[in-house]
């Protein structure tokens, strides 16, 4: 073995150590000794004793810190996980990941092992690969044929395993040899090896292999100087040490930029430096750096992380890693200065996005995607063109079905105000292209890569935990307001498309019913009823050849009720029963007593009295609260199952038909009719003091829940049901009590009514199209089929310059019914 100090001086700077399996260059600054063991064979140390170094004029700007290993590589952005790439032969990288063996990896993949691990440090062998954490801890996998692995062994590790011999000592650096590994204990200011030893590279004094980490034996001529950094070649290691105690405070600078990855960010500091600069000189340096930044989609996913409580090593779907006040602040600040703003928006355009991978590497990888909306927001502020956001569009994608669905995951979990700022980036996009352009332009590419984007965020916010989703108007553009006949041709399409969805398929705005506003939604329904009852092709042949040949006209496309004002009820029932299924869907005529004479009157007249008629107590249909102001569905019903069925026919005709009914049932009604899970909101507007009850459960301490002496059981229709069947007289506690609550809910909203609102539904759908009636939110739909109850009188005070007479204020507080005319 081979061990020698050297010190050198005269250098200006420092640069850190490049090397291979076979050499190693090094240069060293004014006060620096470097320490070596190991094989000299063809010059490995790349110096002689009592030869001076020789500078190499095209020594790398970039230092390379992870050496790559025989056959595999290994990269270390700032996150939580290690990606990797290799052939394999020894179990280096592949197999560590997924337990197996002989596979070769020809890209990056996760080593999902290492998750939350936070990682800081790795290096790679010709067949082993070491990992040290922020706490100091090593794992190692590989091969681990000359007990290079630490573990007491020459077994192979197809997956990280802990060096136990190490545990405890709070490692501060790892390296790796071809077939050895070094690991510095900082506090110790100790070296420790283990091996192939077969030259001496693990500094023992002999040439024998060690499976065990051991102290290398360092000259007595240094026990008074620091070690700074460790290296590993292909047979050699390397120490390097400060001289002198005045170079200490310069050490400690150094030890905090040496090891950590030396890739550059965006942050304040470089933006400032950017929008300050005025001459020419400064500003083409300004724009390489620009150029070199905002080109890496690696300097994007490693800038602007979120350092607080080491969040940025938590990184997984449901935390990006990311602090959206930094991105935001980055972007409002380049945002001062048109030029740089354009430059990094010409950057972005013609270099980053066409470099992006469709499968990147973790959650890493797809930073970028939510970092880029912040500088689309920032341009849109600025009244910019929206080509940049097509493209963004456009890139995300292409991304592979699996990271987009990651994707997704991110964006469920991001801040409700910042989820909001996103939305509203790809909305202001959609909405000025609406605005601006021809018609025309809303069929190609861009505009559906941006609705398709929205649909992808309006997915995501429907998994987003209930305190983090935003309401659904936030999607809706009120402010566009979509041409009927452009409605019309939509509406085609989207039933012309309505099995496909390939890149040929047009943009078609009913796939997000989400973006319209409640007028186009109505429209888009009107016009869905209108080719339904009147479609294009409606026309019957006779059946008979050659007369077949020449299709007549069929009979007018209208549903005819004739009945009678003293059992109208008992009339109607009969007659749907009766009818075919399929004429349903056709306009309604109602004739009274006999009486010929066709009149929209009479249907307005028909369903006031009808739903007034079935609504009360007395029908037994329904059950109702406390007050009598609300119905809902019987848990045992007193009516055979197909009044609910005709029922359910008799409000779709209503929709169908733009005749509003008097339905007082609660919100759960409504959000059944659209597939909204009721919650116990809903429950408290048709019951609140049962739902008052439930609530108290849920904000009563743990402790004092089971005092209670509850069961999973509810009272509901005059009959105790158990709410668990498989346990009676389960239990209400701390641990279940949400479950207890959820379950209550859930009974009486759906499972206590499972028969006959299913009834219902297939008579109401038989209809009304369930797609279309889709379209509409809980509220909207109310509104539609029933209208608003509630006058906002002080709103009509305001307006009362109107009324066709005069009332004095006292007069107006007593008899608030004016005449408005809107």
């Amino acid at each position: 073995m081979l061990f020698y100090c050297l010190k050198r001086a005269g250098f200006s700077a420092w640069t850190k150590p490049i090397f291979s399996d076979h050499w190693i260059r090094s240069y060293l600054t004014e006060r620096w000794s470097g320490v070596h063991m190991g094989s000299e064979h063809q010059r490995s140390a790349g110096f002689g004793v009592g030869q001076s170094q020789r500078h190499v004029p095209n020594t790398p700007e970039v230092s390379i810190r992870d050496p790559p290993g025989s056959d595999h590589c290994r990269g270390r952005p700032q996150l939580r996980s290690v990606p990797f790439w290799s052939c394999v032969r020894l179990g280096q990288e592949h197999s560590r990941a997924t337990g197996t063996r002989g596979h070769n990896r020809h890209a990056p993949a996760p080593v999902d092992c290492l998750n939350l691990k936070k990682s800081v440090l790795i290096s790679c062998g010709g067949g082993h690969t070491s990992v040290l954490t922020k706490g100091g801890v090593v794992f190692t996998f590989g091969s681990g044929r000359y007990g290079q692995l630490g573990h007491n062994s020459l077994r192979d590790e197809l997956r990280p395993r802990v060096v136990g011999q190490l545990w405890g000592s709070k490692v501060t650096q790892i390296a790796c040899g071809r077939h050895h590994t070094l690991a510095f204990v900082g506090p110790s200011n100790k070296i420790y090896s283990f091996g192939c030893g077969e030259q001496g590279q693990l500094g023992n004094g002999v040439k024998i292999d060690q499976s065990v980490p051991l102290p290398v034996q360092l000259p007595d001529q240094i026990d008074d100087q620091k070690i700074e950094h460790i290296f590993a070649g292909g047979n050699h290691s390397f120490a390097l040490c400060t001289l002198g105690q005045e170079s200490e405070k310069r050490s400690n600078n150094l030890w905090s930029s040496v090891g950590k990855v030396t890739q550059q960010a965006i942050d304040e500091e470089i933006i400032d430096k950017w929008i300050s600069e005025c001459d020419s000189k400064s500003w083409k340096k300004g724009q390489k750096e620009i150029t070199k930044m905002f080109s890496s989609a690696s300097c994007l996913n490693g800038s602007f992380l979120d350092k607080s409580c080491d969040k940025h090593y938590q990184t997984s779907p449901k935390q990006s890693g990311l602090d959206f006040s930094l991105v935001q602040g980055a972007f409002r600040k380049l945002s001062k200065k048109a030029k740089v703003l354009t430059e990094v928006e010409a950057v972005v355009h013609h270099t980053l996005l066409p470099s992006l991978y469709e499968e990147p590497i973790g959650v890493e990888g797809l930073r970028v995607y939510l970092v880029l909306p912040e500088l689309l927001r920032v341009l849109h502020k600025q009244h910019r063109r929206t080509d940049l956001t097509e493209a963004v569009a456009a890139a995300i994608l292409r991304l592979h079905p699996d990271k987009l669905q990651v994707l997704g995951d991110c964006w469920s979990s991001l801040k409700r105000s910042v989820m909001t700022k996103h939305i509203g980036v790809w909305k202001k996009a959609l909405s000025v292209i609406l605005r601006s352009e021809h018609i025309l332009r809303t069929r190609d590419p861009g505009i559906k890569h941006l609705l398709q984007v929205l649909g992808h965020l309006h997915r995501a916010n429907q998994k987003s935990v209930e305190t983090q989703t935003v309401p659904d108007s936030t999607f809706c553009m009120e402010e566009v307001h979509f041409n009927p006949i452009f409605l019309e041709e939509d509406v085609k399409l989207w039933r012309l498309w309505s099995k496909q969805d390939v890149d040929q398929t047009p943009a078609i705005f009913c796939r997000y019913p989400f973006l319209m506003n409640l007028q186009s939604k109505i429209n888009v329904f009107n016009i869905n009823a209108a080719l339904t009852k009147n479609p294009p092709n409606n026309r019957q042949r006779t059946g008979m050849w050659p007369f077949d040949m020449f299709p007549v006209a069929a009979p007018a496309p209208f549903f005819e009720l004739r009945l009678r004002r003293a059992s109208l009820i008992e009339d109607t029932f009969h007659q749907l029963s009766v009818a075919y299924h399929s004429t349903f869907k056709r306009s309604i005529v109602v004739y009274f007593d006999e009486d010929a004479t066709l009149t929209a009157v009479y249907k307005r007249d028909y369903f006031l009295h009808l739903f007034d008629k079935l609504l009360v107590p007395e029908s037994g249909m329904f059950m109702y609260n406390d007050t009598n102001t609300l119905a809902w569905f019987p848990a045992m019903p007193r009516v055979e199952e197909k009044r609910y069925f005709l029922f359910g026919v008799l409000c779709g005709m209503a929709l169908y038909n733009n005749n509003m009914v008097h339905l007082p049932f609660p919100m759960a009604f409504f959000k059944k009719l659209v597939n909204i899970k009721p919650s116990l909101e809903d429950l408290r507007e048709f019951s609140p003091i049962e739902a008052g009850s439930l609530q108290y459960i849920l904000d009563y301490p743990d402790d004092d829940v089971e005092n209670m002496d509850m069961t999973f059981s509810v009272m509901w229709g005059d009959v105790v049901v158990e709410l668990d069947p498989k346990e009676t007289g389960k239990l209400v506690t701390s641990a279940n009590k949400k479950e207890f609550v959820d379950t209550y809910v859930n009974y009486i909203f759906n499972q206590s009514v499972e028969v006959v609102f299913e009834e219902f539904r297939k008579g109401f759908f038989k209809v009304c199209d369930m797609d279309v009636v889709e379209f509409f939110q809980p509220e909207e739909l109310r509104g539609v089929m029933v209208g608003k109850e509630n006058f906002d009188w002080e709103t009509l005070k305001q307006v009362r310059t109107m009324f066709c007479y005069y009332m004095t204020e006292a007069q107006s507080q007593i008899y608030p019914k004016p005449i408005v005319y809107i």
